[in-house]
């Protein structure tokens, strides 16, 4: 007799604070050591990658920050279908672990000044591994929070899966905010720059901590319906559909944060000459808005639906982007570019909330989080991952500052698109 457990009713009340806080900052903790690169990207470029140009020098670290999510379908394969026939809970709990590893390498790999090609080749294999990760950790958390929810709250409990990126976001911005006001620069060059890798590592002890809290929703490893069926061949055979279309509904929301949260520190240094102080205060709000957003548009979407909320909010970010970068190239100064960053890291999170509910409930129970993660892990890696170094290179042969929003807006469209193929989920029992 199968052992899965659905929480079709609701936790106790005193378990929902406890559980939502356990996930949402063990997620936290997970993403801040992934997103971290991201905010010293320039750095490490300079640092593995000489070159006399520094948007080569650039490029060069943000292909390696991309190549962080070549390894996501395969850890969204390999850790989703351990989550199906192991457990949520114990999946989450391995992917702390594979982090943290790969964090702990980049901190302490040798520069290329002191160990040549090996230095660039240990952080690739670094990015690699926390790639792998992070493609296993959002389809088994996800599925997590989704299968403790009460049906009328899944939008809500889901949407914390985001908000805790946004948390991420947030601590690793402000990382780079305090050490870039601490330091000298060359203090920063030569060593600074490795503590917030290194603070990474304490992610396993305080994950442990917090995951402990947490009820198993679903383990079939001893159900001989599923003991010797591979999730991976049945989502392809009997969910391909709702793979491509999956994948399609995530384009929008992975580009967008690419550029609106993650990238918009380095537009606003590079492209609109602001201080680099400046840029993280975007992160910082980027980061913010995606913490106090996501969880509302989740409970909007439990209300009214989660194709409205996702379809309102990828439509205005698709027509409000372009004009946002044309006001930002006009007026490059700190409060057009953080109200900016504010409205367009609202929309990102009101449209992302809904969809990653979404990809956890389109999918039956024994390969939830198999396919979840697939959809999630190729969505971003292909766009995504590479959203940073595609519109630097962008900017670089066109010439237009505002390539970045042609970007988006292209996604967008396919996003609103996808969402057509897909049933409405909200208040649904899940199967």
């Amino acid at each position: 007799m199968s052992q899965a457990v659905l929480a079709s009713a609701a936790p106790e009340a005193l378990s929902r604070p406890r559980l939502i806080a356990a996930c949402t900052i063990g997620n936290a903790l997970e993403f801040y050591d992934f997103v971290v690169f991201s905010f010293f990207a320039g750095t490490i470029g300079g640092l593995f990658f000489p070159a006399q140009d520094e948007t080569v020098q650039l490029l060069l670290s943000f292909a390696t920050y991309g190549v962080g999510f070549f390894l996501r379908p395969l850890g969204g394969v390999v850790l989703g279908a351990y989550a199906d026939r192991r457990g949520r809970k114990t999946a989450t709990v391995l992917t702390l672990f594979l982090m943290a590893a790969g964090t702990a390498l980049i901190g302490l790999a040798p520069t290329y000044a002191q160990i040549g090609v090996a230095g660039p080749l240990i952080v690739v294999a670094a990015r690699l591994l926390q790639g792998f990760s992070a493609g296993g950790e959002v389809g088994a958390s996800t599925t997590l929070l989704a299968e403790s929810a009460p049906p009328r709250q899944r939008g809500f409990y889901g949407s914390w899966q985001l908000a805790s990126q946004g948390l991420a976001v947030l601590v690793a911005a402000g990382m780079a905010w305090t050490l870039s006001n601490l330091l000298p620069p060359d203090q920063r060059k030569a060593w600074g720059w490795r503590v917030p890798f290194l603070l990474g590592i304490f992610i396993v002890p305080v994950g442990l901590w917090l995951r402990g809290a947490l009820n198993e929703t679903h383990a079939n490893a001893d159900d001989s319906r599923t003991r010797n069926v591979s999730a991976l061949s049945v989502t392809f055979r009997c969910h391909l559909g709702k793979v491509i279309a999956g994948v399609g509904m995530i384009i929008g929301g992975t580009a967008s944060n690419a550029i609106v949260v993650l990238y918009m520190s380095t537009y606003a240094v590079r492209q609109l000459h602001m201080s680099p102080s400046s840029g993280l205060f975007a992160g910082l709000m980027a980061g913010l808005v995606t913490l106090v957003c996501a969880p509302i548009a989740g409970a909007l979407s439990d209300r009214f639906g989660r194709r409205v909320v996702a379809g309102w909010c990828y439509g205005l970010m698709a027509l409000s982007i372009y004009p946002a970068f044309l006001l930002l190239n006009a007026s490059p100064v700190l409060p057009t570019l953080l109200a900016v960053v504010m409205v367009l890291g609202a929309l990102n999170a009101g449209g992302g909330a809904p969809i990653i509910v979404t990809l956890a409930e389109i999918f039956p129970v024994e390969v939830r989080a198999t396919g979840m993660s697939l959809v999630y892990a190729l969505g971003v890696a292909i766009f995504g991952g590479f959203g940073q170094f595609i519109v630097t290179w962008l900017i670089s042969a066109t010439g237009s500052p505002v390539a970045p929003a042609y970007y988006v807006m292209a996604c967008c469209v396919c996003t609103l698109v996808a969402l057509r193929r897909i049933p409405e989920m909200a208040r649904k029992i899940l199967a």
